[in-house]
């Protein structure tokens, strides 16, 4: 129960920081609030699911697509932070935490993928 209870907090805590340092200048970034900078403040992992999985922008909404990163960004390294919590031996977390994260990042980003896909905002090449 406890550990429940902690990844439920941290999944929240990591959201909420999350929103304020990625989410919030990307949105601002976007709407072109940000005088005096040219540079667009795109998270990384928009970028990644336009390249790798050619999401078209154009049909996006931009908000959701960033409160959907937040989401799965968060959620990814609640899990990870959790898995590594439960391993007692120091180099064991280590290896289970970067295998973990690796995996758990390219497959929920695969399940955004899909769902984008079914909702046809992927570009035909």
């Amino acid at each position: 129960m406890e550990e429940v209870l902690l990844f439920i907090l941290g999944f929240i805590f990591i959201f909420l920081v999350y929103e304020i340092i990625i989410v919030l200048p990307a949105k601002k970034s976007k709407e072109g609030k940000i005088y005096g900078k040219k540079k667009n403040k795109e998270p990384a992992e928009v970028k990644y699911l336009v390249v790798r999985y050619k999401l078209d922008m154009k049909k996006v909404n931009y908000n959701q697509l960033l409160q959907i990163v937040a989401l799965t960004s968060s959620f990814d390294i609640s899990v990870v932070v959790s898995l590594i919590l439960a391993v007692e031996n120091f180099f064991l977390a280590v290896v289970v935490g970067i295998i973990t994260i690796v995996f758990l990042i390219i497959g929920s980003y695969h399940l955004v993928y899909l769902f984008y896909k079914k909702k046809g905002m992927i570009k035909n090449d």
